[in-house]
């Protein structure tokens, strides 16, 4: 499900109002064809005086029919991604473009080593941003890319509608992938954008718990040709 950089459109404000760290775990039931399975994410950001770290690792679980045909594990895949946004110049005219490094690693495939840029856009308050990075794309082992380009937007609008609490947020990859699928047929890109959309439901519980769900849009990803839409329902605690 790879739902990842859910915060990290708080980076610049890390950088603005001093360091800061936040953590939360999601929880997440997959409504698509054939899918109907559960999946959880750990996710963290911090940022500092050099820039921002941000991680987050997903685990796939088994559904019912998978473990009566034998699976035995509870988990059927995990994925795991680390970035770090590198910036020594917070204070000049420059500091929402920072340097980017990232590694993308899975289960199913060799590890993905990136490094490229990023600028934060946002709103006088950060009430809106939307970041986007642009990187090289180095495959360690087998499935080089002809096109290793990775292009990642990232966006986060508070309190939408006027709504106290409710938020949509996101992401969007685009990135070269040599993908060959069951019909013999090859891609040279792969798309996949997960839009969220979350409400807090406040001091019931100290704010830390919300509610809501994403879609997974996804072209010519994990093994599968052409467009797909998967809507997930979920819950989201921030420690």
């Amino acid at each position: 499900m790879q739902l990842r950089k859910a915060i990290v459109a708080l980076a610049a404000l890390a950088l603005a109002q001093g360091a800061f760290a936040q953590t939360n775990v999601q929880t997440f039931y997959d409504f698509g064809k054939d899918r109907n399975y559960v999946t959880t994410t750990f996710e963290m950001f911090k940022g500092d005086k050099f820039g921002d770290t941000f991680f987050f690792i997903d685990h796939y679980y088994t559904t019912a029919a998978q473990r009566q045909n034998g699976l035995s594990s509870a988990i059927n895949g995990s994925y795991f991604e680390i970035e770090r946004g590198i910036n020594f110049w917070q204070d000049s005219s420059l500091k929402d473009l920072s340097g980017h490094l990232e590694y993308d690693g899975s289960t199913w495939g060799a590890g993905i080593f990136c490094i490229g840029a990023k600028y934060f856009f946002h709103s006088a308050d950060f009430s809106k941003t939307f970041t986007a990075a642009l990187m090289y794309d180095a495959h360690i082992g087998v499935g080089k890319a002809d096109v290793p380009i990775k292009f990642s937007g990232v966006w986060g609008f508070n309190d939408i509608f006027g709504l106290n609490g409710l938020v949509f947020k996101g992401f969007i990859d685009i990135w070269g992938n040599n993908s060959l699928f069951a019909d013999g047929s090859t891609a040279k890109f792969s798309v996949l954008s997960e839009p969220q959309l979350w409400l807090n439901l406040g001091s019931a519980f100290d704010n830390h718990l919300d509610i809501g769900g994403e879609i997974e849009l996804s072209y010519n990803f994990a093994g599968n040709k052409g467009f797909m839409c998967n809507p997930c329902a979920g819950i989201r605690w921030t420690f």
